[in-house]
């Protein structure tokens, strides 16, 4: 007997100890990483610090941006990098706007417009100025033994490797012949590049460096690779010394520097107007260190290439290191590797393109979409996720931004009559609006900075953290209240018409009561009026009755409408198309004094069975799956996850595709964080470990540091 109960508690000691593990992140990452072995558009490669991105083809650099264009662009980007073009034509902002009627008021919104003439160019002025920019091309020039340049067929034997662990890209080639190595990372601390190359190729001149600056397309997109326009901009060469160099680019509202600094020798010269070429001596071995900055930070300081490997090595194991990490090798059903890989780099792509002092753009920092511009809307699914991961910093870099923007936003509110604040849509780094049919008649962006604040509180409970942000909530809260109009007649408060929901697809004159809004609405005005009691400040009587007497969720036949107005919302086609944000509802916000979960439950299987799943976005997915996750449905939280829909496909480095124009979509990538560390960690009153995945005994999956949503 006594040796019974020594063995048992030997077993048990072993399973405390087994269950006490660190996991090996190591492991866990470095399984994932990224191998290509051919030129493959959609397998573009980036580096980068996640306020500065430099994204490479199968060769380690970005040598052939043209054919790379129709797939995931070689972009260089950084948060500072904008021009705006002048405004010869005096265009007003006021040409843009448009009234819209609301409840008696005429209320204007900065639309999109097709005359008069000059209002129509105004609004394609200011929706592309300020505009993002390719800063510039680094790449090789190969040259064939009889002087042709290289195509990308001549490229042979390709092994190219993205170590996620620390950030390097390896890279092996062989052209005519001939072995090229070459090894690519980014410094942590500074828009800096490091490069090493061996080969042959050399020593009989066959490889050249290109720096090739691209103009601006000043369009919706930009691939970085337009070469010829008629802009007055100049590149000036400057040597500092026999291994720096300087190219000194002036455009319109931007000046910058290119700095280039090598070791051995090498001279550089200008070919035609903003192309130069870095001619390594006749070596086998060749390393160069290239820098981006704005004019006027002054004097380069540029890291050699020692410097930036050791930058890169070091924060990124810092980053793995820290937070929340998760590992399915234990798991058995076949979708959990692929599942873990989607996880790892989706946190390296979400720390590499959207960390900096700035709400990201939905392409980051690869190319633009939507002239570069960021969509407030969308910075719920880049950031949310990092506060969940035990990496609340890494939001919280972002909303100083907030402050910085919040006259502008002021000012919107003022001119549409409501009070506090009026978050803008599709904006700039100066917080300045782009006009949109859309944009301008959103409302789901206005509460995320509530949300934002509550996840800093919760990470960092102390009056200090209420103090940093109870203006900017204060001032959210007071518009949101305002915005909710009061009808006398049926003694409620409601949302609408004039108001486009988060699932794009109604009439903006003839909308109301979205229902994922509305929750929104009661959560984040109640979380507000819990400020104010944490601070010990009075109760704000306004926020309180419109709480109160918010307007109930619509129903109709025992399930929740898209709104209020669309009585046809699963009968009408078009309405069971893009986003199905009555899944917000319950998936990204909690259970709200509004909801009857039963009646989520039947919208849950209608919208399940019948939406047209192919007409969705990327976030639109780990969306359902924290709603099926918050209903007890582990299953189909899984099933969400895994759907077999083209914009659910993440590609072999990582990034979400949605389309040709959006070969890569990070909303897509942070929201799936959101969603595992949910289906994981829980979220407030869940006791069950991994709530969120099915008890059938395949999906053992362990995980430490991740912190539950709201």
């Amino acid at each position: 007997m006594q040796k019974l109960l020594i063995s048992l508690s030997l077993c048990l000691l072993l399973t405390t100890a087994k269950a006490q593990q660190k996991i090996d992140r190591k492991a866990v990452v470095t399984r994932h990483n990224v191998n290509i072995t051919k030129i493959d558009t959609l397998a573009s490669l980036s580096v980068g610090n996640g306020t500065f991105a430099f994204t490479v083809d199968a060769t380690g650099l970005q040598s052939f941006p043209d054919y790379y264009q129709a797939g995931v662009p070689l972009g260089t980007q950084s948060e500072w990098g904008w021009d705006a073009i002048p405004n010869t034509e005096n265009y007003k902002f006021e040409e843009t706007l448009r009234n819209f009627e609301q409840h008696g008021r005429q209320v204007p919104y900065s639309m999109q417009q097709k005359s008069p003439e000059h209002a129509a160019k105004a609004v394609e002025y200011f929706r592309a100025n300020a505009h993002r920019l390719q800063l510039g091309n680094l790449g090789f020039e190969l040259y064939k033994k009889n002087g042709a340049l290289a195509q990308p067929s001549d490229i042979k034997n390709i092994k190219q490797m993205l170590n996620v662990w620390t950030g390097e890209i390896e890279s092996s080639f062989t052209f005519e012949g001939t072995p090229v190595k070459v090894w690519t990372a980014s410094h942590q601390e500074k828009d800096v590049i490091g490069v090493k190359v061996a080969s042959d190729l050399m020593k009989k001149g066959q490889l050249k460096i290109r720096v090739r600056i691209p103009f601006p397309t000043m369009k919706w997109g930009d691939n970085g690779n337009l070469w010829k326009a008629d802009l007055a901009y100049t590149s000036t060469l400057s040597n500092k010394s026999k291994n720096e160099a300087i190219i000194n680019h002036k455009m319109d509202s931007i000046t910058y520097n290119i700095g280039l600094k090598w070791k051995g020798n090498a001279s550089i010269a200008k070919k035609v107007a903003h192309y130069f070429l870095l001619t390594p001596a006749k070596s086998n071995n060749f390393e160069f260190s290239c820098e981006f900055a704005p004019a006027h930070k002054g004097n380069l300081n540029i890291p050699d290439v020692a410097a930036v490997q050791t930058s890169s090595i070091s924060a990124w194991e810092k980053f793995w290191k820290s937070g929340a990490a998760v590992d399915f090798s234990q798991c058995t059903d076949a979708r959990a590797f692929e599942l873990e890989r989607r996880i790892v780099l989706s946190q390296y792509l979400t720390k590499l393109q959207c960390t900096g002092t700035e709400p990201p753009q939905e392409t980051g920092l690869t190319y633009n979409s939507w002239y570069g511009k960021p969509h407030l809307e969308m910075h719920w699914w880049h950031g949310v996720h990092f506060p969940l991961w035990g990496r609340a910093n890494l939001l919280e870099k972002s909303l100083p931004w907030y402050n910085k923007v919040y006259n502008n936003a002021k000012k919107i509110a003022e001119r549409q009559g409501f009070d506090g604040v009026r978050w803008q849509k599709m904006t700039d780094p100066d917080g300045n609006e782009a006009p949109s049919s859309i944009g301008a008649l959103l409302i789901w962006q206005q509460p995320h900075f509530i949300t934002y604040a509550e996840l800093m509180y919760r990470d960092h409970k102390d009056k200090a953290t209420l103090n940093l942000y109870k203006k900017r909530v204060f001032a959210t809260a007071d518009f949101m209240a305002s915005f909710a109009y009061y009808d006398k007649e049926q003694k409620r408060y409601i949302l609408g018409p004039g108001v486009i929901p988060a699932q794009e697809r109604f009439v903006a004159a003839e909308t109301y009561n979205p229902t994922y809004e509305l929750a929104y609405w009661n959560w984040a005005l109640n979380t507000a009026l819990e400020w104010k009691k944490r601070l010990g400040e009075p109760e704000v009587a306004k926020w309180k009755d419109v709480v109160t007497q918010l307007s109930k969720l619509p129903v109709q036949n025992n399930v929740y409408l898209a709104t209020e107005s669309a009585t046809d919302s699963y009968t009408n086609p078009e309405y069971k198309t893009d986003h199905p944000s009555v899944f917000g509802t319950f998936g990204m916000l909690p259970e709200t004094t509004l909801l009857d979960k039963k009646i989520m439950r039947n919208t849950f299987d209608l919208i399940w069975d019948t939406w047209s799943w192919k007409e969705t976005w990327g976030w639109d997915f780990p969306m359902t799956a924290m709603t099926a996750a918050r209903l007890g449905m582990p299953e189909k939280a899984v099933e969400a996850l895994f759907m077999d829909v083209q914009t659910n496909t993440y590609l072999v480095n990582g990034h979400n595709y949605q389309e040709g124009r959006l070969p890569i979509y990070l909303p897509g990538n942070g929201g799936i964080l959101t969603a595992v560390a949910m289906m994981c960690a829980g979220w407030d009153g869940t006791t069950e470990n991994n709530p969120g995945f099915p008890k059938d005994g395949k999906w053992n999956v362990k995980w430490e540091g991740l912190e539950k949503m709201f």
